[in-house]
């Protein structure tokens, strides 16, 4: 039988072998914005994984732009060698094409890692200031941030430019914004967390001013043959917040200004807030961004098994699905959904005998 999910796709000038794409994942190990060889193992592990795409986890524009001390960046000559060298290694590993993500995280900087118990950094603990669409920290604890000014905003349209284009410099098959999950892009787009009176605040369309703007800027100087995308909030899960709709008009917006495909997420508008925990919880957010804006559209959220991520691409519902947490409890993940789908995936020579064809119980797996 033929798989939905294994079928090739092409995506402006970028052929894809399947449908599979690993979402950005934070490490949170890197060394002042620098890729080191922890990033060279994971990546390098993903690019055999089975997934036609890797996506480089969010890689911070400026320094006090990162979540933590440990976040990747690509503001420095010293981060585009380092990442550089690390995609470069990475690539020889596998048959994989690789992204990135480049992000701000606005009020949701300058914040610990994960185990150090991932709230606001402490006095001690070298905190830098953070910036927002208006002054309200993140949650109870955080950071109050400082509003954005005009300057500000050029300065970071700038920056977003220059990651840009060192992305380019780097090689990466595709580009994708992060504009959701609480971060700097999304907190000026939503109303939770822009409260702001001037014209980047208010109405839809002054709340997508800033942002729409970025998207200009970074286009301008991304080829068109080189996809560029952006993932966004389809809901923010809280009465006041985007819905489902805005979801769709943010969409077309970023059509309208040049993006080529768009990643639906949900959520991280303040720290309170809750996700549903449903398998697939953003796929009918998603199928409704792919209908009404005709855009090429990527899922995510809870998408485990192989027949469910099959089932999305045959219902129209996403045309690429991406996974995050189970590449990480199975970092072969795309050669068993092979398996499982009766389809084919590319695997290097050093491990065919571990195939099916040559080894029983990779046959019986199945």
């Amino acid at each position: 039988m033929s798989s939905a999910l294994f079928s090739p796709y092409r995506l402006a000038g970028l052929e894809l072998a399947n449908r599979i794409v690993v979402s950005p994942m934070c490490q949170y190990s890197a060394d002042d914005g620098c890729a080191n060889d922890w990033h060279l193992v994971h990546l390098g592990m993903l690019a055999n994984s089975g997934a036609s795409l890797v996506i480089v986890e969010a890689t911070h524009v400026e320094r006090h732009g990162r979540i933590t001390h440990g976040c990747l960046g690509l503001y420095s000559d010293d981060n585009e060698a380092a990442l550089a060298r690390v995609i470069g290694q990475a690539r020889r590993m596998g048959s994989a094409k690789f992204g990135i993500q480049i992000a701000h995280a606005g009020r949701k900087a300058s914040a610990q890692r994960p185990w150090e118990g991932g709230g606001s950094l402490d006095a001690e603990q070298d905190p830098w200031p953070t910036i927002a669409a208006s002054p309200l920290p993140w949650g109870e604890g955080w950071h109050t941030p400082r509003e954005v000014t005009e300057a500000d905003m050029e300065r970071v349209r700038e920056a977003f430019v220059s990651a840009a284009k060192r992305s380019l410099r780097i090689g990466f098959d595709e580009i994708e914004l992060h504009f959701a999950h609480g971060y700097l892009a999304h907190g000026f787009m939503s109303p939770i967390s822009n409260k702001r009176t001037d014209r980047y605040g208010g109405s839809f369309e002054n709340r997508m001013r800033f942002p729409l703007s970025i998207v200009r800027a970074v286009r301008a100087v991304v080829p068109k043959g080189v996809p560029l995308g952006a993932r966004i909030t389809g809901s923010d899960w809280r009465e006041g917040g985007l819905t489902p709709d805005d979801a769709v008009a943010i969409a077309k917006a970023l059509k309208g200004e040049g993006l080529d495909f768009i990643c639906i997420s949900s959520g991280g508008v303040t720290a309170d807030t809750r996700n549903p925990t449903t398998p697939g919880y953003n796929v009918p957010i998603a199928a409704r961004v792919r209908k009404e804006a005709g855009i090429a559209t990527r899922c995510v959220g809870l998408i485990v098994k192989p027949e469910h991520a099959e089932e999305i691409v045959v219902k129209g519902e996403a045309d690429m699905v991406s996974m995050a947490r189970c590449f990480l409890d199975d970092p072969h993940w795309g050669w068993h959904a092979a398996k499982a789908l009766g389809a084919e995936v590319a695997r290097p020579v050093q491990y065919a005998r571990a195939g099916p064809k040559l080894w029983a119980p990779a046959a019986a797996k199945a």
